[in-house]
């Protein structure tokens, strides 16, 4: 996943920065606070039961902003198998969430922090590597 985010004008959610349309970052908070109410780890059965309720529509979302400060609630669809190839997915690969293979539980992590640190200190590298000198090949 690419993760692309503007220096100058940064979101107040880091979902904003990782998810590409709003009703994926919706989902994606919903499931963290999913997550939160359970201690941070979830089994796979619960897991599933809350794809199979964002699937069927039966999650509802009370008092989301919308434009104008408008406070409505919103009824939530969200596709069973894009939830887990665009949503559960990407967080796993990132680091926001680990499988235990053996409790079978998906559990908040904290590896995704290390991991942006990681990316910066390569960076700090690249930049105190001296240069390289390259020569244009003249075309005959």
């Amino acid at each position: 996943m690419v993760i692309l985010f503007d220096q100058f004008n940064f979101p107040d959610s880091v979902f904003e920065i990782i998810f590409a349309t709003k009703q994926q970052v919706l989902v994606a908070k919903l499931l963290i606070e999913q997550m939160k109410l359970k201690d941070g780890e979830i089994g796979k059965t619960e897991m599933s039961l809350f794809a199979t309720a964002l699937h069927e529509g039966t999650i509802l979302e009370t008092k989301e902003e919308i434009p104008f400060n408008i406070r409505k609630d919103i009824k939530l669809s969200y596709n069973k198998r894009q939830f887990y190839d665009r949503i559960l997915t990407p967080m796993k690969t990132m680091g926001l969430i680990d499988y235990d293979l053996y409790k079978k539980t998906y559990k908040l992590s904290e590896k995704f922090n290390k991991n942006m640190m990681r990316i910066g200190l390569m960076w700090l590298q690249e930049l105190r590597r001296p240069p390289k000198i390259f020569r244009l090949k003249k075309k005959k």
